[in-house]
């Protein structure tokens, strides 16, 4: 796999942090666990359950020494999401994620939970739909 960086542009890999000082390409040779700089998200960006969970995963590819405590907080988010989501899209994108963590595929994990970052908007948006039913019919 070639990967192409600009001038000063962070590549993490295997939990060390690479950049070059002018723009430039690096051939991974085998496999290796590897992250951009551009997709990497700032905790105060986690802010709603699959970025949250993208987080978890992009931490086990920065910090690969600690990746089986970031294992389990894995496990405990995903397993929280589960249960509190019962829509089948929902259900089936967390089975695929699961299945990728579980395989160590986590660069491929942050491609689909990336992808489908709108459908936590969609979430979020229904839930604040039946918060304000819920307050309405109380009031009345």
């Amino acid at each position: 796999m070639i990967i192409h960086l600009k001038k000063n542009e962070k590549l993490f890999i295997n939990g060390a942090v690479i950049m070059l000082d002018r723009r430039g390409s690096i051939e991974l040779l085998n496999d290796a666990q590897f992250l951009l700089a551009s997709h990497v998200m700032q905790v105060e960006d986690a802010t709603t359950p699959l970025r949250r969970l993208y987080f978890v995963v992009q931490t086990m590819i920065i910090d690969p020494a600690g990746a089986e405590l970031t294992r389990t907080l894995f496990d405990t988010h995903h397993a929280q999401l589960c249960a509190a989501v019962s829509l089948q899209a929902y259900q089936e994108l967390l089975a695929q994620v699961k299945k990728l963590v579980k395989e160590t595929e986590y660069f491929e994990a942050l491609k689909l939970l990336r992808k489908n970052f709108d459908m936590d908007e969609v979430l979020m948006a229904k839930m604040a739909g039946q918060t304000a039913a819920q307050s309405q019919t109380k009031a009345a």
